[in-house]
């Protein structure tokens, strides 16, 4: 599922296709595409068709548009209360096609948009091999601690269902000190604390076991166990790998992530643990572990992230 920098570079990439685009129409080509939508496809055209899309923005893992409506010629826009809300699930993508030779919808594309600008028309194609991404027209609400509701933009608001995700290890405005707090408390496992993203958003699977790798911390410690300055040393590193991942276009393992002008990542060619169970650990040599741990694929160094054990026990 594309995390922090793979949402990111997408979002940059549909910044000058969409900002101050007005939705000309809207094709619903796959009902599910808008299962959110209680009104199915017409409530989700309804409400797009005619909106300006005022630029697209990202808090952690989750991208939107925020959306205006002119009431008539003379009377401006206002400020938004609506967005058009996308979540990639495991495969979603999307494409834009600009130009005279606009191709037909690709098979895997769920709904095309048609938007302007200037006078001049073009496709913004949300294309979701899996089904497992949606979009969807919601209102916005202000966001709790006032300042911008994610990356991308100024406005102090974000979608409904957004509202409960935490700001991002990216975002200038995370209250750090409460970060390293909130994981620092219960006994979960630390890489299931990470991968909670009503506290600090954007963290996935790969991103995680990398973050992990970098700070020699066992995914399994007990969230209790952790230090403040581990818990710091944490946090720095998930920022690290995020930001040299976004750095170059995020993580891509096939064609089911790309940019919206068909692009892949690269940062796969740089990964530390993800993936790499029985190759030799770049820092010590040891061999890089696998396991299931909170239900996801986990890879480690045992002999750089030694599992931690109670007073008198024995770690391994």
């Amino acid at each position: 599922m594309p995390e922090l920098p793979e949402v990111e570079t997408v979002r940059a990439g549909l910044v000058p296709h969409v900002e101050g685009a007005r939705v000309v129409s809207v094709d619903v080509r796959r009902a599910s595409c808008v299962r959110l939508m209680a009104g199915g496809a017409d409530e989700f055209t309804g409400r797009l068709v005619g909106a300006t899309i005022v630029t697209a923005v990202r808090r952690g893992k989750f991208l939107w548009m925020p959306l205006t409506y002119q009431a008539d010629a003379h009377a401006g826009f206002n400020t938004p209360t609506d967005a058009l809300s996308a979540h990639l699930g495991m495969s979603g993508q999307f494409r834009v096609h600009r130009g005279a030779d606009i191709p037909a919808p690709h098979p895997h594309c769920r709904t095309r948009l048609v938007v302007e600008r200037d006078g001049e028309r073009w496709v913004i194609d949300f294309l979701d091999q899996r089904t497992f991404g949606y979009l969807h027209v919601e209102d916005l609400v202000a966001t709790g601690d006032g300042g911008p509701g994610g990356h991308g933009s100024s406005l102090p608001a974000l979608p409904v269902s957004v509202a409960h995700i935490g700001r991002d290890a990216l975002d200038p405005m995370l209250d750090v000190a409460g970060a390293v707090a909130s994981w620092r408390r219960g006994r979960r496992g630390i890489k299931q604390v990470v991968l909670d993203q009503g506290l600090v958003s954007g963290v996935g699977n790969i991103y995680a076991d990398e973050a992990l790798w970098l700070a020699q911390i066992h995914p399994e410690r007990p969230a209790e166990a952790m230090s403040r300055a581990q818990a710091q040393s944490l946090l720095a590193a998930a920022s690290d790998v995020m930001g040299r991942a976004l750095e170059v276009g995020g993580t891509s393992f096939d064609s089911l992530y790309v940019n919206v002008n068909g692009e892949s990542g690269y940062f796969a060619r740089g990964l530390e643990a993800y993936g790499r169970a029985g190759e030799p650990c770049s820092r010590c040599g040891a061999l890089l572990r696998r396991a299931t741990v909170g239900g996801r694929a986990t890879h480690w160094c045992a002999a750089c992230q030694r599992r931690w054990a109670p007073r008198g026990g024995r770690a391994r």
